[in-house]
């Protein structure tokens, strides 16, 4: 008996150290970095320091339930893309440039017509842009450190918004498993290759394409 206790015993810690390799193989590259998190939860809720927190608790549309094709709406096209000017910023770890796209962002939700939204669109839609007006004005006057932690926070309400209103382009949902203090964050890009916001430099190509809209 005393054998075979010794020799399960053995066989039991075998397969942990076998299991936490397996695991870490899963989340480190060459580089030593996560490149990719194989069960990131799409549904992920953070808070941050402004007490905001995502709408997947309470809302009817959340960030992981974006349609591959979703309404082709115009209207929305002026703040992706001031969006997306904030985003190349930080890609290219250029404080002046991302603030430069916030700068755009308050403008193009400012000229955005809401007469032709309805009902509780109106109101979700209220919320969303009274968040992402916050956050567009930190990124305005903030350092670059702090620019991408309310970039994480607009990326939010920029998924949250297309999940309500549509767009019109071909966007790629990506999620870098590094950011938020390692709980991982999402952003969108017009392009396929991941270029990540939250590192710049530091680690371009931490990441993975999570979907593709339209």
């Amino acid at each position: 008996m005393r054998i075979i206790t010794g020799v399960l015993a053995i066989a039991l810690a075998t397969l942990t150290v076998v299991s936490c390799k397996d695991n870490a193989k899963e989340h480190d590259n060459e580089d030593g970095h996560h490149t990719e998190m194989k069960n990131d939860n799409p549904d992920m809720n953070h808070n941050n320091s402004d007490g905001h927190n995502d709408k997947d608790n309470d809302s009817s549309f959340n960030t992981g339930d974006i349609d591959a094709s979703i309404q082709k709406n115009p209207a929305t096209t002026p703040i992706i893309d001031a969006y997306i000017l904030i985003k190349n910023g930080l890609v290219a770890d250029s404080k002046n440039d991302a603030a430069n796209g916030g700068k755009a962002l308050l403008i193009a939700f400012s000229n955005f017509d809401m007469s032709k939204l309805s009902g509780e669109t109106n109101k979700e839609y209220m919320e969303i842009y009274e968040n992402a007006k916050e956050q567009a004005e930190h990124i305005v006057k903030s350092p670059i450190d702090h620019q991408r932690e309310h970039f994480e926070i607009l990326s939010t309400d920029i998924i949250d918004l297309i999940a309500l209103i549509g767009t019109e382009k071909t966007l790629y949902k990506d999620f870098c498993p590094m950011a938020n203090n390692n709980k991982g964050a999402y952003w969108l890009s017009e392009v396929k290759e991941i270029k990540n916001p939250y590192f710049g430099a530091k680690m371009m190509k931490c990441g993975s394409i999570k979907k593709q809209i339209n």
